[in-house]
């Protein structure tokens, strides 16, 4: 398990909605470049639904994470990149699914124009820490 120090909220910054405003930790960071909802195969899934696009996303990002040897259990950091933020609630419940809801992982998001493909409803990124096992 990572060596992550998890702070909700520092002294005088209000509370977030499901996310920590601060994680830190030592070892070896792993950024994961956006990933979209595409399959192994390169197909798109869940065209015009969120949810079904959070799932595969969120999926995607759990295969780039193990080929780092990290697990959503090693994630400092979320970026959403969402065209509508209506999607928010959608992407927030497959998010729970896989991120410990008690120790969230700091979070931004920002709702652009269009995406690199106007059927993509969103893009997530993350970095996290990989510590010593143990």
């Amino acid at each position: 398990m990572s060596r992550l120090t998890h702070v909700p909220a520092p002294e005088g910054v209000a509370p977030g909605n499901g996310y920590s405003h601060v994680v830190y930790g030592t070892g070896t960071f792993v950024a994961v470049s956006g990933q979209c909802a595409f399959d192994g195969d390169g197909k798109l899934v869940g065209e015009g639904d969120a949810a079904a696009q959070a799932r595969q996303v969120f999926e995607n990002l759990r295969r780039c994470l193990a080929a780092a040897g990290a697990t959503f259990a090693d994630v400092v950091k979320l970026t959403y990149f969402v065209t509508d933020v209506a999607h928010l609630p959608a992407i927030r419940i497959a998010r729970d699914e896989v991120v410990d809801t008690a120790r969230p992982p700091a979070s931004s998001a920002i709702q652009v124009a269009a995406l690199f493909r106007p059927e993509l409803l969103l893009e997530i990124e993350a970095f996290a820490v990989v510590g010593e096992k143990g």
